[in-house]
């Protein structure tokens, strides 16, 4: 996702982070400095939808205009279909679907208390 936070910000008149947590706490929204700054500088790795809810009033757009789908890295996560194709030929012997299960070696567990 691409976060367009300066963007919508910039387009309603706001050029200072500071600005916008003032608006923000107006809206009963108090955020700290240190979670402003990491909003206004890249992409929050969390976000809680509650916040979301606020930041987009403030900023009287929706959540579709803040973030926008990034597709390509998305595929560039997906493994290559050449690497899919070979490993399907070749099963690994330690793969968790081919290495059977054993019982640990010891003593049977104790039973519970009465």
């Amino acid at each position: 996702m691409q976060w367009n936070l300066r963007l919508r910000a910039a387009e309603r008149g706001i050029w200072k982070s500071a600005e916008l947590r003032r608006m923000l706490a107006d809206a009963g929204l108090e955020i700290s400095a240190g979670k402003m700054s990491s909003w206004w500088a890249g992409t929050p790795i969390t976000m809680r939808l509650d916040d979301l809810d606020v930041l987009c009033e403030v900023l009287g757009c929706t959540m579709n205009d803040l973030m926008s789908p990034e597709p390509d890295k998305v595929a560039a996560r997906r493994p290559h279909a050449a690497d899919a194709v070979n490993s399907d030929d070749h099963p690994s012997d330690s793969s968790p679907s081919t290495t059977p299960v054993r019982p640990r070696p010891g003593t049977p567990r104790s039973t519970p208390p009465l």
